[in-house]
């Protein structure tokens, strides 16, 4: 996503570790895309070449799903010091679960948190934008204000006045 720059737009493109171009957007302001891995290294660029006059603040989040070898090696392990859970009303397997199922949740709290941030953020680079873009044109209509009063008290001033070289 986009932060801050003119237009709100850049170039985003990813590849495979073969070389193969997987996602090309042109001139996107936000995007998501989901992509199935294979071994080896990715490489994913943000151009801006296009505009070379303005800088981009851009926002982004890798998320690996499917990272579940660690998981079942961690469960495999608690099985290991636990005895006597015949005793029990609940099976380890469904403290597992419950567990699993509080950490993945969290973990989506957490993405949906920066999520917002990153859309705070643009706004508010925005909304400073616009402040001070009003602020510089209020200042000019001051100005022109203040110069055509003058000129208005100026010609008002020069109607009145008695222009003949002899008073009687």
């Amino acid at each position: 996503q986009v932060l801050d720059g003119a237009g709100l737009d850049v170039d985003f493109h990813l590849m495979s570790p073969k070389g193969e171009t997987l996602v090309f957007d042109q001139r996107k302001s936000d995007g998501v895309h989901t992509v199935e891995t294979e071994d080896g290294d990715y490489m994913f660029c943000f151009d801006n070449t296009f505009s070379t006059i303005s800088e981009k603040v851009i926002f982004f989040e890798l998320i690996l799903d499917n990272m579940g070898e660690e998981g079942e090696k961690d469960q495999e392990e608690w099985k290991k010091f636990v005895t006597g859970t015949e005793l029990l009303d609940m099976k380890l397997e469904d403290i597992l679960e419950s567990i699993n199922s509080v950490k993945a949740r969290l973990s989506k709290s957490v993405q949906i948190q920066t999520l917002l941030r990153a859309f705070e953020a643009r706004d508010r680079n925005i909304q400073e934008s616009n402040f001070d873009r009003v602020n510089f044109w209020s200042m000019v209509n001051l100005g022109v204000m203040v110069v055509v009063s003058a000129v208005q008290v100026y010609m008002l001033k020069s109607l009145f006045e008695d222009k003949r070289k002899s008073r009687t």
